[in-house]
């Protein structure tokens, strides 16, 4: 059951990233590419947590602020 959901997850992730970076890929890669990133991006923030603990918290509010910071000077400053 987990396989079927990083394939669901990874499928929109991969979409997702592919509009960001603005890369056009196939379907079979682009699913590949977001099942990838989740399995390598649940494994970053295991090792975050557990090497970091409560440090891992503060680190990701400040990479959620980052991202939120670029999102809003690239999509709604020029507005």
């Amino acid at each position: 059951m987990q396989f079927v959901f990083f394939i669901i997850i990874g499928a929109a992730a991969g979409f997702l990233a592919t509009r960001m970076m603005n890369i056009n890929l196939g379907v079979p890669q682009t699913i590949a590419l977001g099942v990838l990133g989740a399995i390598l991006g649940s494994l970053v923030l295991r090792i975050l947590i557990s090497a970091l603990g409560i440090a891992a918290g503060f680190i990701g509010a400040v990479l959620g602020a980052v991202i939120l910071l670029w999102a809003w000077k690239v999509f709604l400053k020029d507005r």
